[in-house]
C-alpha cells in the first residue's frame, strides 16, 4: 500500500496540503493526523482518495509509539510526508506560561523530528518530505522568540537532511512562509504585542509554491517575491539591525 502522511491536517496549510497531495501523488491512502478527529473526517469529501483520519496529539510522546506500531503493522510505502503540525504565541517572553513554551517545542521540533525519523524507513526512492518552517526561521524575532527558534531548528534540520538523503533520492524541503491567513492566529494572538503585518498570503498560495520549489530541486521554499527579498536582507544585514527594524515596526 502506498500512502502519504500529513500532520496538522485538520486546518490551514495542513488541510491544503491534503488537497494538493491528493492531486499530485499516486497513493492509495492519505493518513491525516491531528487532535480534532471530527475535522479530519470532513476532509474525505474534499478529495478523491481514501482518507484515514488518525486522532493523535503529537505533543504527547505516546503518539509516536501509536504511529510506529501502525507502520509496523501495515508496512506501507510513504511517498510523501508533510509535517504541518505546530503553533506559536505572540508576547513578551516572560508573559507566556512556561507550559506553552514546552508544548511549542514538543510539537514544532520534537514531533516533527520523531515523525520524520519513524517515516524514513518506509520511504522509497523518489519520496518527498515537506517541513513547515517560517520566515522566522531566518532571524531572531523579539516577542516571538521561542516560536522563531523552533522554526530555525526546522530550517537547519531540513536542509541537513536533504543533503544526507541525496544518496536515497529522497527530497526534503523547508517551507518558510511569511504571514499566512490560517487559524494559527486564533492561538498565537493573545494581546496587541504584534500589530504590524506587512503582507498576508493564503495557505493555498504557500502550498502551491512549496510543491513548485520541491520539483525544482530546492531545499527551502519562500512564497512571494517581497518575502524572498526580505530573507535576502536578513542574510546581508546584521541581525542586531534586523531586530531593531522589526521592533520599530511593532512600535517597541
Amino acid at each position: 500500500m502506498k500512502i502519504a502522511v500529513i500532520t496538522g491536517a485538520s486546518s490551514g496549510m495542513g488541510r491544503d496540503f491534503v488537497k494538493m497531495i491528493d492531486k499530485i501523488e499516486d497513493c492509495d491512502e492519505i493518513w491525516v493526523i491531528a487532535r480534532r478527529e471530527a475535522r479530519l473526517s470532513e476532509i474525505e469529501s474534499e478529495t478523491g482518495k481514501v482518507i484515514r483520519p488518525i486522532e493523535l496529539d503529537l505533543s504527547d510522546r505516546a503518539s509516536f509509539t501509536i504511529y510506529e506500531n501502525m507502520l509496523k503493522e501495515e508496512s506501507p510505502e510513504i511517498c510523501a510526508l508533510v509535517n504541518a503540525a505546530g503553533f506559536g504565541k505572540f508576547g513578551k517572553f516572560s508573559d507566556i506560561p512556561l507550559d506553552e513554551y514546552m508544548n511549542m517545542i514538543d510539537l514544532n521540533c520534537k514531533a516533527l523530528t520523531a515523525m520524520t525519523y519513524l517515516s524514513l524507513p518506509y520511504m522509497p526512492e523518489g519520496s518527498r518530505v515537506y517541513q513547515l518552517g517560517s520566515l522566522s526561521s531566518f532571524q531572531p524575532v523579539p516577542y516571538i522568540g521561542v516560536y522563531g527558534a523552533t522554526k530555525a531548528y526546522v530550517l537547519s534540520l531540513s536542509r541537513a537532511m536533504n543533503k544526507e538523503l541525496e544518496s536515497r533520492k529522497i527530497r526534503v524541503i523547508a517551507v518558510c512562509p511569511g504571514w499566512v491567513k490560517t487559524e494559527f492566529f486564533d492561538r498565537a494572538v493573545t494581546d496587541d504585542t504584534i500589530t504590524y503585518y506587512n503582507k498576508f498570503f493564503s495557505s493555498d498560495q504557500v502550498v502551491r509554491r512549496a510543491v513548485y520549489d520541491m520539483y525544482r530541486g530546492k531545499d527551502v521554499s519562500v512564497c512571494g517575491a517581497s518575502i524572498r527579498a526580505q530573507v535576502l536582507l536578513t542574510k546581508l544585514l546584521p541581525h542586531k539591525l534586523v531586530m531593531k527594524i522589526w521592533c520599530k515596526q511593532q512600535k517597541k
